[in-house]
């Protein structure tokens, strides 16, 4: 059975977790498939936006495979944080946008993957949390980094230590996911936010990325350096004169990624 179903549409790549009777849990294998399957999407395709999301209708990703991490000593606890936090950097730095649709149980493990795309819309039915610290664990793919950045220290603390879950409408007023639709509105709604990006450069949505990337992991003054070089770096690339002119003539420009 593959666990990364993959469904191309109008340069719309979506990747749905396919573990279902895990509750699309995350083992070794699943991070693996994911990697492959998005190193193929940039070298294989022409693919303008990622959608990841889960099969089903309980869960995004409800964690990582507990059974698994309960056979594991320290070394492979080491190798399995190391590997996950990879992949979600990855996804943090895909220069094509990445849109989780949070269909359900997103929690440890499926929170922190979530964190990692660049916009995060969620279905009404979802419930998000870090429950590590309930288990004697951390969370280990990014979330002690990530949430504070997204919620703030205080908040993040609260969820971390905690250990409880919340509400999708709680996970949107402090900021963690952008938008709360019905569970039959999610995917539509991510894919109508999807075509509105494609309609953008996408040599400019590249280095957007990069530049907002830039900031999070430094300083204010070192990510305005970024923005700066990033927004100048633009003007010897076609699309910049493209959209610059199209303006100026008022038409629609013509991007073509160079």
């Amino acid at each position: 059975m593959e666990m990364i179903l993959v469904e191309i549409e109008n340069d719309i790549c979506t990747l749905t977790i396919n573990r279902p009777e895990q509750y699309n849990a995350l083992n070794i294998d699943v991070l693996k498939e994911l990697e492959l399957k998005l190193n193929w999407i940039l070298d294989e395709t022409s693919v303008r936006v990622v959608i990841i999301t889960g099969k089903g209708e309980k869960a995004f990703i409800a964690g990582a495979d507990i059974h698994a991490m309960n056979k594991m000593n320290e070394k492979e606890a080491e190798s399995f944080s190391n590997y996950g936090q990879k992949l979600t950097l990855k996804i943090e730095e895909f220069k094509i946008p990445v849109i989780a649709a949070i269909n359900g149980f997103a929690l440890g493990g499926g929170c922190e993957f979530a964190m990692a795309c660049h916009i995060r819309y969620a279905s009404e039915n979802a419930v998000f949390g870090q429950p590590e610290v309930g288990l004697g664990l951390i969370a280990g793919f990014g979330g002690t980094q990530r949430l504070p950045h997204l919620v703030g220290k205080g908040m993040a603390m609260e969820i971390l230590l905690g250990a409880r879950n919340i509400t999708a409408d709680e996970a949107c007023r402090i900021g963690l996911v952008n938008k709360v639709v019905s569970l039959s509105e999610l995917i539509p709604t991510v894919e109508k936010l999807a075509i509105s990006i494609i309609k953008n450069a996408p040599i400019a949505i590249a280095a957007t990325i990069n530049s907002v990337n830039s900031s999070s992991r430094t300083n204010l003054i070192q990510g305005l350096t970024c923005e700066q070089k990033e927004f100048s770096k633009l003007f010897t690339s076609k699309d910049t004169k493209e959209g610059l002119s199209a303006f100026v003539e008022k038409r629609s420009p013509n991007f073509t990624g160079e």
